[in-house]
């Protein structure tokens, strides 16, 4: 959407990101995702009088780790505070969350939209726990599923430093693959564990800032581009119609791409938060805090630095590599087994990332066995294979993990050398295309690939190409004589 030029937007965004603990926030049930409805709740996280909330400590240490990543204040002597409110997937009528002492304040996150870059200020990271599940059965019947309550939230709230749908979504994404590098979620949009929330207010040219509104819950890109392009949209329309902007939180409608008002925009005093009285506040010591910076693993902008200058790969290359850890590690394994990271990183960019977009693979989660990847990186750049075996050996090692040795073995695939067998091969292909042969004598050279091409196709394409060249070349001109 093309903005007027009378207006911009001012976005700031809250992303809520469920970490991947394997217990929920104040009690022992499980974190995972999916099974049977209510399966993975207990009287803690379903707020039955008399249970008491206990503080699961690997939340904390997620948080601090992003929030150190984020260049973000760690406030080491922070609180929990309920947040009241009623609604059905709220089994506790509160939440417990943190406002008035989060445990990260004041960091940043640079973004690049179009090569320029652009620093979000971050202005606190808090946790909290999750609500259930409303399932709408139909028009008249609504069930609750309470496995998703209780499990821990961490609250990235952004200061209003976005002014367009590609800033938010460079953000979303450069968060995501930090976070995903540091293992401390799984980023999965489609499956609710990375949400976003929209706060979204025009500015005139007169610099008057209008008032804002909350789209809520946006679970993917394309969700959160469209529900800020209509709001906005939406917003300048009333403005110049002469109408009022009423502050309220939306409900975004994917099916019919537009929003539809939940509720009236609280405020803080709304919820009457007030300190959460079943737990104590928490205090990090200083040997905590070192203990996690010195976990904090190497994060994707410094690989990509450290690959363009230690092994020479373009940045493009590296882009593609670094923007999944899962493919990262696979690099550095195969370029250390074969020391050639430059065929690791064509490999991997290039036949393993074909392999995933046709198979719709994930490739965080793909698996293959880096030694055989570095034992045909070894045959073919010491020319037992050809670049067409190669290829086709790759994509069986990673549609059906073949042993790349055994099959081309079984196969017969290494490189035929052998002068007098590639002389065979050329004499059968120049009888068989002399029309061919007669059109490259006369000079027309662009035939030449083509009676390559027939060559290696006789040969099994298991033909040395710098012979089969060679030979040719050298069979071609004494035609000539």
């Amino acid at each position: 959407m093309t903005m007027h030029t009378c207006y911009q937007m001012v976005i700031g965004i809250e992303v809520h990101a469920e970490l991947n603990t394997k217990s929920k926030i104040f009690c022992g049930c499980s974190t995972a995702f999916g099974g049977e409805t209510n399966s993975k709740v207990c009287p803690i996280c379903t707020g039955q009088p008399g249970s008491l909330p206990k503080l699961n400590e690997a939340v904390v240490e997620r948080a601090i780790k992003l929030g150190l990543v984020l260049g973000c204040a760690i406030n080491q002597n922070c609180k929990f505070d309920r947040k009241n409110y009623f609604y059905p997937d709220l089994p506790k009528a509160y939440q417990i969350s943190q406002l008035y002492f989060p445990i990260c304040t004041n960091g940043k996150l640079e973004i690049e939209v179009a090569d320029n870059k652009k620093s979000i200020g971050i202005r606190e990271i808090h946790i909290e726990e999750d609500a259930g599940k409303l399932i709408h059965a139909s028009y008249d019947h609504t069930y609750i599923d309470y496995n998703r309550a209780g499990v821990p939230l961490l609250e990235i709230v952004t200061n209003p430093d976005f002014n367009n749908a590609q800033e938010v979504t460079s953000f979303i994404e450069t968060l995501k693959e930090t976070m995903l590098y540091l293992e401390i979620c799984d980023c999965k949009m489609q499956e609710g564990s990375l949400r976003a929330d929209i706060n979204l207010s025009i500015l005139k040219s007169n610099g008057e800032l209008g008032t804002r509104t909350e789209t809520k819950n946006l679970n993917s890109l394309k969700a959160i581009t469209h529900a800020i392009e209509y709001e906005s949209k939406r917003q300048i329309e009333i403005i110049e119609s002469g109408g009022k902007i009423i502050q309220q939180t939306r409900r975004w409608d994917e099916e019919q791409n537009k929003s539809f008002p939940m509720r009236s925009k609280e405020n803080a005093q709304d919820y009457r938060y007030f300190a959460e009285p079943d737990l104590q506040s928490l205090e990090i010591s200083n040997e905590w805090l070192n203990e996690i910076q010195g976990s904090i693993p190497e994060l994707a902008a410094e690989k990509r630095k450290r690959y363009i200058r230690e092994y020479g790969i373009s940045s493009n290359i590296a882009e593609v590599i670094c923007a999944n850890k899962n493919l990262a590690k696979l690099f550095e394994d195969v370029t250390q087994k074969s020391k050639e990271p430059t065929e690791a990183a064509n490999l991997i960019t290039g036949e393993l990332m074909r392999h995933i977009n046709e198979t719709d693979v994930q490739a965080d989660v793909f698996k293959v066995d880096a030694d055989k990847l570095a034992y045909l990186i070894t045959l073919v750049t010491n020319g037992k294979i050809n670049r067409s075996v190669f290829k086709d050996v790759a994509a069986e090692v990673f549609t059906n993990n073949v042993d790349p040795e055994k099959y081309i073995e079984e196969k017969k695939l290494l490189t035929v050398g052998d002068d007098e067998a590639i002389i065979t091969a050329v004499n059968q292909v120049l009888s068989e295309n002399r029309d061919a042969a007669d059109n490259f004598i006369a000079g027309k050279e662009k035939v030449f690939e083509f009676l390559m091409g027939q060559v290696m196709k006789n040969l099994g394409r298991k033909g040395d190409p710098a012979s089969v060249k060679r030979i040719l070349l050298k069979v071609l001109k004494e035609s000539t004589l």
